[in-house]
């Protein structure tokens, strides 16, 4: 991950999902001493130690098995013999700023389980990105309703310590262009600064219109990263 320099939070941000499954979501954590994911119905994602350790890719075997896709490494770290590149993707890693005026919306509704037929449904027709039936684990989602239908989400995934990223930023095709997001992020902040965190978030590098809104709202660009997967060796 290329960083932009913030030493005080870097050991953090630059690793966040260990720090995460090491920290807040440690009762979500399956795996081993260097290498942690989350359960396969909540998040796609995986978590290691250090790249840099010679173990960790016998340690991903371990916890992935043979012939299985596993979240990548950075773009600079290479491959032993026998793994696959599946995919791999530019990212951003934004935080916030003194700019960000947060605020708590009236008419956004905290969603549970009860609510996850209705959030899988919103998924299917905007694709914000991975959502499973037990995403919602992972902290505070929250939306809005029309006429008793979900048309707009946002919510808490990752927990690395001190801050909380926002996620699942969607809205319905139909009701675009009224502002439901933007409200939404600005609510999921304001809960996550009131409990003593800092708010970030991902994004895919070539979701320029996304990028754009979150730096208007007051986040700033702190890392590119790559988002991709690799296939472990078939023996």
């Amino acid at each position: 991950m290329s960083t932009i320099p913030d030493l005080s939070v870097a050991a953090v941000l630059d690793n966040p999902r260990w720090s995460s499954l090491t920290g807040a979501h440690a009762h979500l954590a399956e795996g081993n001493e260097l290498v942690l994911r989350y359960p396969a119905d909540v998040s796609p994602f995986a978590g290691v130690r250090s790249w840099e350790d010679p173990d960790v890719w016998d340690a991903i075997v371990d916890v992935a098995g043979h012939g299985a896709e596993f979240p990548g490494p950075p773009a600079d770290v290479a491959l032993p013999a026998g793994w696959e590149l599946v995919s791999q993707h530019e990212g951003v890693q934004l935080v916030e700023t003194e700019r960000l005026v947060t605020r708590a919306d009236d008419e956004a509704v905290v969603l549970g389980a009860a609510d996850v037929p209705d959030m899988l449904a919103l998924v299917e027709r905007s694709r914000p990105g991975p959502f499973l039936p037990r995403t919602y684990l992972m902290g505070r989602y929250v939306g809005i309703r029309r006429e008793g239908r979900l048309v707009a989400m946002a919510g808490e995934r990752l927990q690395p310590e001190g801050w909380t990223e926002i996620s699942a930023v969607t809205t319905d095709p139909d009701h675009r262009g009224q502002g439901l997001a933007t409200r939404l992020v600005l609510d999921v902040a304001h809960h996550v600064r009131e409990r003593g965190a800092r708010p970030m978030l991902h994004a895919a590098g070539n979701n320029t219109n996304a990028i754009r809104l979150y730096e208007h709202l007051g986040f700033r660009l702190r890392a590119r990263t790559a988002f991709g997967a690799v296939r472990t060796p078939l023996a």
